[in-house]
């Protein structure tokens, strides 16, 4: 997880923020665990992080109780954090391409990489969002297109601070795959007790991660395939055509929620620490009326603390929690009430 890619977003991006390394994860299939050869645990890690991403396609469930508050304005069902249950579909080209359609009682969201441009269609609002591929915002509802790549990213920001074992075999999806465990140091500050990650013992690529919590014995969250096919899919499947009467706005353009507004300004969070207790601090953007203003949205959902650092609200998970201050200063990540406060300074 590089330090360029950890963001915050408003509303409900500072809420996720909280689960931090808790973003991707997926149980393991029923049935008798199979036999592999044996693997040294990072000689493992070492070729999930060189293993090539693979073409993909499949229908990714996502069983959560992390405990996210519900966010004023926005409805459930469109967001993956914030059901218990939900499905969607991705598919991957192997070479940076992408497509991954999300239902919604309104119709469904379909995100498309085609390499260059990221294309958002909105069924229900009949609207497309456009944007460069490298520069393309993540609505707060988007899906994780490429689950191995961000398993690597989660494995790469904890592997030095974790111990890492390999704890027995799994099947995934069809598909035979190795469990790697990591585990905090005890000199590690984190709610999270383990994140344990399904590896495919043919391809190494992840399959499953299952995240655990202190004081809990059920995971905080599951995402993953119910079903899961490696071959090529149609190159067709990548490339995006705006539907007939449809609006397309530039990713500039739209404000809050996806509606049209002026850019808001979001100030380049910074990364406190490293590994399992490492905190993104950043200033919420400003923004006019209940919906379009974050500080608004987290009155409304935090619970008001005070400290040396002023007066905010806290919002708590069971896989973390995210602090902001009266004045929009903002912290959070997979960790205790303390470890935001001293981020803070």
């Amino acid at each position: 997880m590089k330090r360029t890619h950890v963001t915050l977003t408003a509303t409900a991006g500072v809420v996720a923020g909280v689960a931090g390394l808790t973003a991707l994860a997926l149980p393991t299939g029923a049935g008798a665990d199979p036999v592999l050869p044996p693997v040294a645990p990072e000689a493992l890690v070492e070729s999930v992080m060189t293993a090539a991403p693979p073409a993909l396609s499949g229908t990714v469930e996502v069983n959560n109780s992390l405990g996210l508050p519900m966010i004023p304005g926005h409805d459930a069902s469109t967001s993956v954090l914030s059901q218990s249950n939900s499905a969607f579909q991705v598919w991957a080209d192997g070479q940076g391409r992408h497509r991954v359609s999300l239902p919604s009682p309104a119709g469904e969201n379909t995100i498309v990489n085609d390499g260059a441009t990221v294309w958002n269609w909105n069924s229900a609002e009949r609207t497309v969002t456009r944007a460069a591929h490298d520069s393309a915002p993540k609505p707060e509802h988007q899906a994780p297109a490429d689950p191995a790549a961000m398993s690597r990213q989660l494995i790469d920001a904890v592997r030095q601070t974790s111990e890492v074992s390999v704890d027995g075999t799994a099947s995934v999806a069809g598909r035979d795959a190795y469990e790697l465990v990591l585990k905090p140091k005890p000199t590690e500050r984190t709610v999270l007790r383990e994140v344990r990650i399904a590896v495919d013992a043919e391809k190494r690529i992840p399959l499953a991660v299952t995240v655990g919590t202190n004081g809990s014995d059920s995971p905080a969250l599951h995402v993953g395939f119910s079903n899961l096919d490696l071959a090529q899919p149609d190159p067709a499947l990548f490339r995006f055509t705006a539907p007939p009467g449809a609006q397309v706005r530039e990713a500039e353009e739209t404000g809050p929620h996806g509606k049209p507004g002026p850019e808001a300004e979001h100030p380049e969070p910074t990364v406190i620490g490293d590994g399992w207790d490492m905190v993104v601090r950043t200033e919420l953007p400003k923004g006019e009326g209940a919906e379009g203003n974050p500080m608004a949205v987290v009155e409304q959902i935090g619970k008001p603390v005070s400290g040396p650092w002023g007066q905010g609200w806290l919002i708590e998970t069971k896989a973390g929690s995210a602090l902001v201050t009266s004045d929009g200063r903002a912290v959070a990540g997979a960790v205790p009430e303390q470890v935001l406060t001293a981020a803070l300074g």
